[in-house]
């Protein structure tokens, strides 16, 4: 059978040296695999024993249209999370739009005039440029007069010292990104993030820390909300859609928080008893139950993807050694042709679109243009498998998931192809 699978991608065009370059990278990740297994097998019985625990049932698969009063598929789903998650409640709506939108939502229910956002692992992900008002943005937090604040990192790591100068009487919420967007820098593990949370409050208790987990739900056996977080914010497009939903977003966190966040998704009053989940029941439950599997094949391909370019020279972050705590895979390609290369070999491995050549454009939310391969099912679904960054030095690209880890494989083998027959690598 292996000298059918060489054949089929040799058909495909992988080269004879990009073929048994990466079949050799992969041999020698065996045993790391198996570990990542474990992970799932354990989060894979969470989110089983959470779903027994709230009796989900067929009936909860079922649409609801109009208000979405009574919607027990809808608010038995927020109990299934509430109860993965160790928090008080949940909201998981189509409704919200995406990621950002989560982010911006939980930050204007839960800040008001004269309040003060600080972020204590420096400046958030891009696309809260406009929304904090970093870029002078109609709407924006800073135009309701919420000030900001952020606390760079030191060599990867929290600077404690400057965040306790800089926590004062008006700081009322702690933005802590799990993830790194679109830097090199480490990801934070959950342990990390639960001492960073319990030195804030104990400088002022009554602050509240939220996490964007962004990228990184089901990479551990935990969650941030297990180590103190108020609450953790998500997309569905992401790891806990587990590539099924088509949309959505989810906030867990304690009762209080998550009812100022009902109130702000609809009208104060309404809050979470109305939003009808139309025809995405089914998927948003079959996805959860996907996530685990799914994050970890995303898991792998990242692994992969380190380990293939930190051979061949390339920084790569973090590295095929470490610990994992997001799906995300930066590899520092040091040009834009390395990157227009590597996005080519993504795209033209896609189910969708794989015959689309990306270019750089100017997205919107970004400070750069981007250049960004998706050929995906789900319009900019980062659990499948894509690659995407900033036209900007380093010139880093930032790979990121794959439903299967066999797709990853062979998205990275074509990346490497392409820059192999660009004369960007040695083999």
């Amino acid at each position: 059978m292996r000298e059918e699978i060489r054949k089929r991608y040799m058909d495909a065009g992988i080269s004879k040296q990009v073929l048994d370059f990466c079949i050799e990278v992969e041999d020698s990740l065996l045993a790391r695999f198996k570990s990542l297994d474990e992970t799932t097998e354990f989060n894979q019985m969470k989110v089983i024993e959470a779903m027994n625990r709230n009796r989900v049932s067929a009936a909860h698969m079922q649409d609801s249209t109009g208000y979405g009063y009574d919607d027990i598929g809808r608010d038995t789903l927020e109990a299934v999370y509430a109860d993965v998650f160790k928090t008080d409640g949940a909201l998981v709506r189509p409704a919200i739009t995406c990621g950002t939108h989560a982010l911006a939502l939980s930050l204007f229910a839960l800040l008001r005039p004269g309040d003060e956002l600080l972020a204590p692992a420096g400046k958030p992900y891009d696309t809260l440029d406009n929304v904090i008002g970093i870029n002078p943005t109609m709407g924006s937090l800073a135009e309701y007069g919420i000030t900001y604040r952020q606390v760079d990192l030191i060599d990867g790591e929290f600077d404690f010292e400057g965040i306790r100068a800089a926590i004062n009487d008006k700081t009322k919420l702690v933005e802590i990104q799990r993830s790194k967007g679109y830097d090199t820098r480490p990801t934070f593990s959950c342990e990390k993030i639960g001492e960073l949370i319990r030195f804030i409050k104990g400088i002022k208790p009554d602050v509240i820390c939220m996490v964007d987990n962004c990228y990184g739900e089901f990479t551990e056996i935990h969650e941030p909300t297990e180590f103190g977080a108020d609450l953790c914010v998500g997309s569905l497009i992401k790891n806990p859609g587990g590539g099924l939903a088509p949309i959505g977003g989810y906030i867990a966190g304690r009762e209080d928080i998550i009812k100022n966040c009902a109130y702000r998704l609809t009208a104060p009053g309404l809050g979470a008893e109305v939003g009808a989940s139309l025809s995405v029941n089914r998927l948003f439950y079959e996805g959860l139950f996907l996530a685990p599997s799914v994050t970890t094949a995303a898991l792998k391909g990242a692994i992969f993807a380190a380990s293939v370019f930190e051979k061949l020279g390339f920084k790569v972050v973090p590295s095929s050694k470490e610990e994992r705590y997001d799906i995300i895979q930066s590899v520092v390609l040091g040009s834009e042709a390395g990157m227009r290369a590597f996005c080519l070999g993504i795209q033209q491995a896609a189910p969708v679109d794989g015959f689309v050549t990306p270019e750089p454009w100017d997205m919107p939310g970004y400070n750069d243009k981007v250049i960004m391969a998706a050929g995906a099912f789900i319009q900019g679904s980062s659990i499948e498998l894509s690659a995407d960054g900033p036209i900007r030095p380093p010139y880093a690209v930032y790979f990121q998931g794959g439903l299967t880890y066999q797709h990853a494989k062979y998205g990275i083998m074509q990346a490497l192809q392409k820059m192999f027959e660009k004369g960007l690598v040695n083999l």
